[in-house]
């Protein structure tokens, strides 16, 4: 059975900024969905990131300092549970899909280190596999359509219904439905097994950063460097 009509977890983070180095968490959701693209189960965690919450972000998510400080997990707990959690999925072979992985999944890289804990890959024993990424592969199927390539975009393309966008379990919920319409649409990618569909991913990935680091080299910065790894930025040691 194709992977697009089995289970799936769908994950995304909400966050103080586009940082993965600096930036913190301040929701996630891990959604399960059945082959029927029902929500079979979902945890959610609310967390004081220990910082003031900037302003643009909050009109993003919703969520402010305050309310963060009151109603929020303590960090360093919630990071470690959801690293876990991620970990599980992972282990259990049921393929995650995250939207723009690389950001999401690096920044939960760095809060693990942040707080002194084993990173997803630690935990699993191998780089976070399988990973599938909306934004990866539609780039890799329709390489030329003009447009936004969002998350709200891509379910606007596919024909999605995303109920309270940037809420995280809405945008989990949303991503996993997409990619199950990338594979009705798009055969080549639905006949691929996971891991090779992941090995594809790393190139896709590459090659979309390539391309993007030369358009602005050639356009508006001649020192551009498009970050190349997917799905997860390697730590600066």
């Amino acid at each position: 059975m194709s992977w697009h009509r089995g289970t799936l977890v769908g994950f995304d983070l909400e966050t103080t900024g586009t940082d993965v180095e600096s930036d913190r968490i301040v929701t996630a959701a891990l959604v399960r969905l059945d082959p029927d693209g029902t929500v079979a189960e979902q945890r959610t965690w609310l967390l004081d990131p220990g910082v003031v919450i900037p302003e643009q972000a909050s009109a993003i998510h919703g969520i402010g300092t305050d309310h963060a400080r009151k109603h929020g997990a303590r960090a360093a707990s919630a990071v470690e549970e959801i690293a876990q959690a991620v970990a599980e999925v992972l282990c259990s072979d049921v393929p995650l899909v995250v939207m723009n992985a690389r950001y999401d999944l690096s920044l939960l890289d760095r809060e693990c280190r942040r707080y002194g804990l084993p990173s997803v890959e630690e935990r699993v024993g191998s780089a976070p596999s399988p990973v599938i990424d909306p934004l990866v592969i539609d780039k890799h199927v329709d390489k030329y359509r003009k447009g936004k390539r969002a998350l709200q975009a891509l379910c606007d393309h596919y024909g999605v219904t995303l109920d309270g966008a940037h809420d995280a379990t809405a945008d989990a919920v949303a991503a996993v439905r997409v990619v199950r319409r990338m594979g009705e649409r798009h055969r080549p990618v639905a006949t691929l097994p996971p891991d090779e569909l992941h090995a594809l991913q790393i190139r896709a990935a590459a090659e979309q950063s390539a391309s993007l680091q030369a358009y602005l080299r050639r356009t508006t910065d001649p020192a551009a460097v498009v970050e190349s790894a997917w799905p997860v930025i390697p730590r600066v040691r």
